[in-house]
């Protein structure tokens, strides 16, 4: 809403700084902060007097029961006002009329929705036996959405669908229709990896504020055009918007992470990790840094890796690889502190993101 005052710059001279994404980039982490911030509490408080608080034994790992039985009566869903929160900011600050805000932006709604509901299926059904949506529905869905995604992007002649092979100068691969099932790779994949993250009082909302950091710097990069060509990394006109977007996420982070710091007032549900993933998938995929997706989202990707062999693993040899998954809730088997695992992979978020940046200049 605000991008569109600079149309007036001629009659009031100081609305030109809303041409700036710098400024509005900057101003979108502060509206989501502060929307946090005011709508925290609110929704803490009212979910505690609703009791909307998950069910947290393990069935399938007692052991845990110790851990989490202090956390019993913690509220969930606090995703909503963050989720609120980027959404208020994306209207307020973004160029509603740049396709790359619109995709996304259909995206992180899209998720949060699937999440809510997933979320309202385990609150009110977990007396029967269902920790949420089946997964077989969640995945349909979530491939919907890739799908649209990766359609967009393939039929967009403006859009390229070609991969950059990171560490290369000319190394591309022209992927055509293909790249429509890896999109949805993507973007499924990086929203159930942040899902399966989000199990310490946290580690995931943290982990997500370190890696947006790296991608609102790339998404930067690539919608300026000399920046670009210095760094012979592609030119995405328009991509530039996407920062203001991840600089909405950064501050709705930073909020949430207020209250969601050990130990944690609230937790953030499937509404808010299905969604935080997912969109940050969609704006990897948009500014073609996909396969940097995996090193700068690090600790997503070990997370997700860690439950997908010890099912392998359990499956074929009937053995468990870890005392359970995924890895932090192994680590914290092993003697771990909630803390001293939080941290610790919040330090190593950080050193991924800066590997990221540093694969700009090698090529």
């Amino acid at each position: 809403m605000f991008y569109y005052l600079s149309e007036f710059r001629q009659i009031f001279f100081i609305f030109n700084v809303f041409r700036y994404i710098t400024f509005r980039a900057a101003m979108a982490t502060v509206t989501t902060f502060l929307f946090c911030m005011i709508f925290g509490p609110i929704v803490i408080n009212k979910f505690k007097s609703w009791k909307i608080h998950e069910h947290l034994k393990r069935e399938d790992c007692p052991e845990l029961d110790h851990y989490r039985s202090i956390k019993k009566g913690t509220p969930t869903m606090g995703g909503i006002f963050m989720i609120g929160g980027i959404i208020f900011s994306i209207f307020l600050w973004c160029d509603l009329s740049n396709r790359f805000v619109q995709l996304t932006l259909l995206s992180c709604t899209w998720l949060a929705l699937l999440g809510l509901f997933d979320d309202y299926v385990k609150l009110t059904r977990s007396h029967k036996g269902k920790r949420g949506m089946r997964a077989r529905n969640k995945f349909i869905w979530q491939c919907i959405l890739g799908g649209i995604v990766g359609f967009v992007i393939y039929s967009d002649p403006q859009i390229s669908t070609r991969l950059d092979i990171p560490f290369l100068k000319n190394c591309v691969i022209h992927l055509g229709f293909l790249y429509i099932p890896f999109a949805i790779i993507v973007i499924v994949g990086t929203s159930n990896a942040v899902n399966l993250t989000d199990g310490l009082d946290g580690l995931a909302i943290g982990c997500v504020l370190i890696a947006t950091l790296g991608l609102a710097v790339l998404s930067y990069i690539s919608g300026h055009l000399k920046f670009s060509e210095y760094l012979l990394i592609p030119y995405i006109p328009q991509a530039g918007e996407l920062a203001i977007i991840c600089a909405a996420i950064l501050g709705a982070s930073m909020g949430f992470l207020w209250f969601n710091c050990y130990p944690a007032s609230i937790f953030m549900g499937d509404v808010g990790s299905l969604s935080l993933g997912g969109t940050l998938g969609v704006i990897a995929v948009l500014i073609k840094k996909e396969i940097l997706l995996v090193l700068l989202g690090g600790v997503f990707v070990i997370e997700a890796l860690s439950v997908i062999l010890q099912v392998t693993s359990f499956k074929l040899r009937r053995k468990r690889l870890l005392k359970v998954s995924p890895l932090h809730h192994h680590l914290q088997l092993s003697g771990w502190n909630e803390s001293k695992i939080i941290i610790r992979f919040w330090i190593i978020a950080i050193i991924l993101v800066f590997l990221t940046l540093t694969t700009l200049k090698i090529r």
